[in-house]
């Protein structure tokens, strides 16, 4: 049988929709097949909670009096990039602070979402249009005009675990890797990961809908470093990192609890984002991608002890949620970056909302690529070709 997602969300209306987390499913499909999936069930709810490094917020300040064109802004101490317009701004997360390494644009960003003020500082050269040349206030998410997120890299589709082959502890955004091989860490939510979900990315697309950070938010575009072409194993799951999303919301809705600030030593600032997509179960095809398993769900550990990260072994969700692996012949300890609890506490949300009737499901309106790669910057002498640059 199949269905279409405008059936779907006429079920939801009716509050006749049968609505499962993708645990909830993979349990389900310990018994039932594919078929029997697809008759009874309508859509599941994932949810993953990590590290996502690649996120930020557009602020439009609104004008002062006199106006000004803000060149340099700062935001508890963290330089937002002011290229863009006169009182439009761009924060990073990973920006640090002028004054404490450990401070950065994921916590302003935290604070600004949990409604606490910022001091902005801004300056400019002044023009006849814009005369001011500094401003030194006060906002907050409801003092500024629009406050939203987009995040240019969000939600990897089956992110590599990490080890640490070397003699010395390395520290890296995958946290802290003891010397020969003595941790494996990991950061993908297995099982209720969206897009291990949708594999092939059939019901995920450009104007999706989803849960971003406790608000409703869409995939805006398919996200940066996007390699479509990564190998597959049995169960059509890619072999590491491939997939990511473009992530937008209103940030003057969301809740604090799904947004986290991070440091990592000898790495930085990052930001913990919470993020939950429905998948519609339109046929026994999808209802065969969502009866997924640990087990069933294959990834590559990668040497951070070497330049390029090289793959040195491969192990399945099951083997590393139970926090140990074999690895090289011995026994090594997992952890993961990422929090099981709180991804479930996202499916469970996203689930409740589809059915009170809060939240309907989305067509999109483009598909998301087929045939990308991911490149290496090649490094180049500017002298190379004779070229000048201006």
């Amino acid at each position: 049988m199949t269905k279409s997602i405008e059936e779907i969300n006429a079920k939801i209306k009716k509050g006749a929709a049968v609505v499962l987390t993708a645990e909830e499913l993979s349990c389900m499909a310990e018994e039932a097949s594919p078929k029997e999936i697809a008759e009874k069930v309508d859509v599941v709810t994932t949810g993953t909670f990590g590290p996502m490094c690649s996120s930020g917020i557009f602020i439009n300040f609104g004008h002062p009096e006199p106006p000004i064109r803000m060149q340099k802004t700062y935001l508890n101490d963290v330089e937002a990039y002011s290229g863009i317009a006169a009182v439009d701004a761009y924060l990073g997360a990973t920006q640090h602070s002028e004054n404490n390494e450990k401070y950065g644009g994921a916590h302003v960003i935290e604070a600004l979402i949990a409604g606490k003020d910022v001091h902005l500082r801004a300056y400019s050269s002044g023009t006849d249009c814009y005369p001011r040349k500094e401003i030194d206030t006060i906002i907050n998410k409801d003092s500024v005009n629009e406050i939203f997120m987009f995040n240019p890299r969000n939600v990897y589709q089956n992110y590599p675990a990490a080890t640490n082959t070397g003699d010395q502890t390395i520290y890296t955004y995958m946290g802290i890797l003891r010397p020969q091989e003595s941790n494996v860490n990991y950061s993908t939510a297995g099982e209720l990961s969206p897009l291990i979900n949708d594999p092939e990315l059939r019901t995920i697309g450009v104007g999706t809908r989803i849960f971003l950070c406790g608000a409703q938010g869409y995939v805006a575009w398919n996200g940066t470093q996007f390699n479509a072409t990564k190998p597959r194993n049995e169960h059509g799951i890619p072999l590491g990192s491939a997939a990511t999303l473009a992530l937008i919301g209103d940030l003057k809705k969301m809740d604090s609890r799904f947004i986290k600030a991070a440091y990592y030593k000898g790495y930085g600032v990052s930001i913990f984002i919470g993020v939950g997509i429905p998948i519609p179960i339109l046929d026994e095809d999808m209802a065969r991608r969502v009866s997924i398993r640990n087990r069933d769900i294959e990834t590559n550990i990668h040497d951070y002890s070497k330049p390029k990260h090289p793959a040195i072994a491969r192990t399945n969700y099951e083997a590393l949620r139970s926090g140990k692996i074999m690895l090289n012949g011995k026994i090594v300890r997992t952890a993961p970056m990422s929090s099981l609890p709180k991804a479930r506490q996202i499916a469970t949300l996203l689930k409740k909302s589809i059915q009170n009737r809060q939240f309907f499901l989305t067509q999109p309106v483009q598909t998301l690529p087929v045939n990308t790669t991911l490149k290496s910057l090649e490094i180049r002498s500017v002298e190379e070709g004779g070229r000048r640059f201006n």
